[in-house]
């Protein structure tokens, strides 16, 4: 059967929540499905918000938006639920969830530290909440459901605020928590995001990481297929915001996806695709206010991508704003070993990652999150050399298994960019993508001149079609 994840937009309301056991409900005619979900859309934003201001000794807005929460909340129950008996239950649940949120905003704000341990807490609040209230909407709309604390199956190490899972730990309590009740007929409904320590201490996997959970869960139980319901028609050719004219991807490889979610494709976590690719289960990305509509298939399976070649090169286009290259030159390079270590562990003392980079004999150029340069981290790098920091610019990337292998790609690509200054050019080390770094000014014609040459408009059929409601 079908681990179901939706997001935070497809339970952000109580008419989001209804579709969302609508679509559970008809899945449930071939199988009982686990579902998992996240946080109302905001409410995350909002538990991150109440944190920091109890950590910086402002209680009275950490309360009032605590309140805020309790009050969403509140009027999302009154909104889905029928029963006042039950409408009653779930108001005690939520105050109680909400009295414990106050309660470490207090305790926060007398110590005068925030941790990550503690944020991660505070995090909790958002998934428990969310399932609690859909799990009591599902029971009474007479859909057989448990609602399940996932912190007793997602065991995990104590990296608070990136936990991963201890696997040999998860994989036993799903065998013996999760797999029964399925067995038994009864859908799971479950939160993404959080586990737990093995001394029960609340962990977070991470920014979007209940797609992580839904895949990882789903690689333990051996599920048929992982389902990533969102708000958009599956993967698109590029984000439809800055090209209207995107299109929905039938289908497409696990490389070529893995490849966009690092790139800055936001449909998927980056590190979702991992455990799917272990257990070779498929990944369905599909739509909750279209359901109809197709989404995209995420597979390696010969067979599920037979009939779906085509005559393009590129499947998709990624961006990631917000960054920032960084040049460094030095003489120390050239016809020396050593140096890219050293310049490495600098990166690596200062807990930065590297997106995208260009050597030469003399210089090398990174791109690195704009947000995460620091004063110390380039006087620390000045030591190697000359360092120029060229803020306020984007990666783009193009994206597709048949770059490998075709001829004359590079020369369409930076055709169509003529027009665009192009301020640092990298092939990637997977052979599946070429990247360029432009000035964030530039993005919208960048993207949409590689958009237009390689997804025409006479080019919207095989395995690119447009989205429903378009």
């Amino acid at each position: 059967m079908a681990v179901m994840k939706f997001g935070g937009t497809s339970v952000g309301t109580a008419s989001a929540m209804r579709q969302a056991i609508a679509i559970i409900a008809g899945k449930r005619k071939t199988g009982v499905p686990l579902v998992v979900l996240s946080a109302c859309s905001g409410i995350t934003n909002k538990l991150i918000q109440i944190a920091d201001a109890a950590g910086a000794g402002r209680l009275d807005e950490a309360l009032q938006k605590a309140d805020e929460v309790r009050k969403f909340h509140l009027a999302l129950t009154g909104e889905l639920v029928v029963s006042k008996a039950l409408q009653q239950e779930l108001a005690g649940k939520i105050d109680a969830y909400v009295t414990r949120l106050e309660l470490l905003a207090k305790g926060i704000e007398i110590v005068g530290e925030l941790t990550e341990r503690s944020k991660d807490t505070f995090c909790s609040f958002g998934e428990l909440l969310s399932t609690t209230v859909f799990a009591a909407a599902m029971a009474e709309q007479g859909v057989c459901c448990e609602w399940l604390d996932v912190r007793q199956v997602m065991i995990t190490d104590d990296r608070f605020g990136f936990a991963r899972p201890v696997e040999h730990l998860c994989q036993a309590k799903t065998d013996a928590i999760i797999r029964p009740r399925l067995q038994s007929g009864v859908i799971v409904v479950t939160q993404g995001y959080i586990g737990s320590t093995e001394a029960g201490k609340t962990t977070t996997l991470g920014r979007g990481g209940s797609d992580l959970s839904a895949a990882l869960i789903g690689a333990w139980l051996h599920e048929d297929s992982i389902e990533i319901w969102t708000d958009v028609d599956g993967v698109m050719t590029c984000d439809p915001r800055l090209v209207p004219e995107a299109r929905s991807i039938r289908v497409m490889t696990f490389s070529e996806a893995a490849e966009l979610a690092y790139l800055g494709a936001k449909v998927l976590h980056p590190d979702t695709i991992a455990p799917a690719v272990k257990k070779n289960i498929p990944v369905y990305v599909l739509n909750s206010l279209h359901p109809e509509s197709r989404g995209t298939l995420i597979t390696d399976d010969p067979e599920l991508l037979s009939g779906m070649s085509y005559g393009g090169l590129v499947k998709s286009i990624a961006v990631k704003k917000g960054q920032a290259i960084v040049n460094i030159r030095s003489n120390r390079m050239f016809g020396r070993h050593g140096f890219m270590s050293e310049l490495f562990d600098v990166f690596e003392r200062f807990a930065i990652s590297v997106e995208m980079i260009s050597t030469s004999e003399v210089s090398v150029s990174l791109t690195v999150e704009d947000a995460l340069l620091s004063e110390p981290f380039i006087q620390e790098a000045r030591t190697l050399g000359e360092v120029e920091i060229e803020h306020k610019v984007a990666t783009v990337s193009i994206v597709g298994d048949n770059l490998r292998m075709s001829r004359g790609v590079a020369g369409r690509i930076f055709g169509s960019l003529r027009q665009v200054n192009l301020r640092m050019i990298s092939q990637g080390a997977s052979e599946i993508n070429v990247g360029v770094v432009v000035e964030e000014k530039d993005v919208l014609a960048a993207v949409s001149a590689l958009h237009h040459e390689f997804f025409p408009e006479d080019q919207c059929s095989g395995i690119f079609e447009k989205p429903a409601g378009s």
